[in-house]
């Protein structure tokens, strides 16, 4: 029991640290990795105002997300990822759309992700179980790999109209899907998995 007490409330000062570190009104929920072939690296995750953007480096996977950003009906989602320098394998990046519950154990939310070797990703998070996948992985040319110093700029948008979906990177629309195939009205956000730092800007509802 006392050891229960103890990781509990190391978590709880995990999350106010990460909390008072982040931009104003932003919070952190970490993902830590529970696979012994792929762990986190040590460190803090540090997500902080960069410029008009953010910047994130994460050595655990992370969602970023204002509570007061929430969307609902017909809109588009937006953002411009820069990834600083690539992983030593495949990680992804991405948007996080139609979220609920994103600081305790309901959480859920669909998140639309890039990666380093050139791939998108359209998964759901149900709760702390695996995420399902929706769309992908599945390799594209229009999502950018990164170049000779190491970095990768894609922008990337999911618009939701009144019947379909559109994901869609570097103005390419890379899936489309029925609107009542996900949930879409909720808060959006960010997420960055493990081993990356990525730069965010321009990020936001129209």
């Amino acid at each position: 029991m006392r050891r229960y007490l103890a990781v509990t409330a190391f978590a709880v000062l995990a999350a106010a640290t990460l909390a008072a570190q982040s931009p104003k009104g932003w919070k952190v929920r970490a993902d830590r990795s529970t696979n012994a072939s792929d762990p986190d690296a040590a460190g803090a995750i540090k997500f902080t105002q960069s410029g008009a953007g953010f910047h994130a480096e994460n050595p655990q996977a992370a969602v970023f997300w204002n509570p007061a950003s929430t969307a609902t009906g017909a809109y588009t989602i937006k953002g411009t990822f820069t990834l600083n320098k690539p992983s030593g394998h495949t990680n992804f990046y991405g948007i996080v759309f139609g979220g609920s519950d994103l600081d305790n154990a309901k959480q859920a939310y669909t998140y639309f992700m890039v990666a380093q070797n050139g791939g998108w990703l359209l998964k759901k998070r149900e709760g702390d179980a695996s995420a399902p996948t929706v769309a992908g992985p599945t390799m594209s040319d229009a999502v950018k790999k990164p170049g000779a110093d190491g970095k990768s700029t894609n922008a990337l948008e999911v618009r939701v109209g009144a019947d379909k979906v559109d994901f869609v990177v570097n103005g390419t629309v890379v899936h489309s899907m029925p609107k009542s195939g996900i949930k879409t009205d909720g808060v959006y956000g960010i997420r960055v998995n493990h081993l990356l730092d990525v730069q965010v800007d321009g990020f936001g509802k129209s």
